[in-house]
């Protein structure tokens, strides 16, 4: 059976919109499942229809003020206003849209709630650390699951989502039976915490490029954020670390040598955590002009990928983790599969 969904995930950094087939047909152990029960889908594939993003920052000077800007909500709005006319065109049958760190944090988060239904019809989910965790880890891992990439990089997997406000870290794996079983009973390890690309560079890194001084307190804030997450999620039982979002996806791009970007090169590669250091080494060596230089990078990025190569190489060294499985699918994909009713 095919079912068209649109699902849109509103971050700190971006706005993203996909537009997908999924085809599905249910096991007998999966039929009549609630809606909010966290079960994994089978591995049939979705088919992009229209995978969109766009740099909004959202979240700009959130962790300063408490509050979402009035320009900040007007590039989101403008945003939302192209994704609502292609879902019209498309017709899909169930439509989500997911916004994390940023609204979570924001005094004025029900202005953004009544904006978003005005133009998409629908409104907005603010959900949770452990929500956004849930949902990238379906988002990257389901379509791991008897693969041959499987066994080169076997479950348990550690996924982490390296955001704009925060990062997410969930521990699973559908071939370990005691993880499994605590996934689908919704008892997910799960942590999020508030270290973030836009965060940390607003909160520490404005030389240019970022001064020493800046560098070691940003590393100090993800450390400490890194032992938040090290007591709720056993780190030490993956076998896998995959990692999610636009930071970890352009660092895998400047590592690997890249042109131009090019998704199908990044998902699913594999970068060193020697490698990943020598990235985020350089970028945080690199003044923004020598940045935005590089072929890879997008505009958007620019400024806060010097923090979002950090964290990843802290989560590496903190870890012990020799390597990062790169995926383009993430969150994004997880509210697809969830909206499969």
């Amino acid at each position: 059976m095919t079912y068209r969904v649109a699902a849109i995930d509103c971050g700190t950094n971006s706005i993203r919109l996909l537009i997908a087939d999924l085809n599905k047909e249910p096991d007998q152990s999966e039929r009549g499942r609630g809606a909010s029960d966290p079960g994994r889908p089978s591995t049939a594939p979705l088919t992009d229809v229209t995978r969109l993003m766009r740099i909004v920052r959202l979240g700009e000077g959130v962790d300063r003020t408490g509050r979402l800007s009035a320009a900040a909500l007007d590039r989101t709005m403008t945003a939302l206003k192209e994704f609502a006319g292609l879902i019209a065109d498309a017709k899909p049958a169930a439509i989500r849209m997911v916004a994390t760190s940023a609204t979570r944090d924001a005094a004025n988060a029900q202005e953004f709630t009544d904006r978003v239904r005005e133009i998409l019809g629908v409104a907005p989910e603010v959900i949770t650390g452990d929500e956004e965790a849930w949902l990238s880890f379906t988002g990257a891992t389901t379509e791991l699951v008897g693969t041959p990439l499987a066994a080169a990089c076997p479950p348990p997997y550690l996924v982490t989502d390296i955001g704009g406000g925060s990062t997410e870290f969930v521990l699973g794996g559908p071939d370990e039976a005691e993880v499994s079983r605590q996934v689908s009973r919704g008892q997910i390890l799960s942590r999020s915490v508030n270290i973030g690309c836009v965060r940390l560079t607003e909160r520490h890194l404005h030389g240019d490029p970022p001064l020493p001084a800046e560098v070691a307190a940003t590393v100090k804030d993800i450390d400490a954020a890194l032992g938040q997450a090290a007591a709720a999620v056993p780190a030490e039982k993956a076998r896998t670390l995959v990692g999610l979002a636009g930071s970890v996806t352009t660092v895998a791009a400047i590592a690997l040598g890249l042109e131009e970007y090019d998704s199908a090169r990044t998902h699913h590669s594999r970068i060193s955590a020697a490698l990943v250091h020598e990235t985020a080494d350089a970028l945080l060596a690199m003044t923004r002009a020598e940045r935005a230089a590089i072929p890879v990078m997008h505009p958007g990025r620019v400024d806060v990928i010097g923090a979002g190569a950090l964290i990843l190489d802290r989560i590496m060294t903190t870890f012990g983790f020799t390597e990062v499985l790169v995926s383009e699918h993430d969150i994004l994909d997880g509210i697809a599969w969830s909206l499969i009713p």
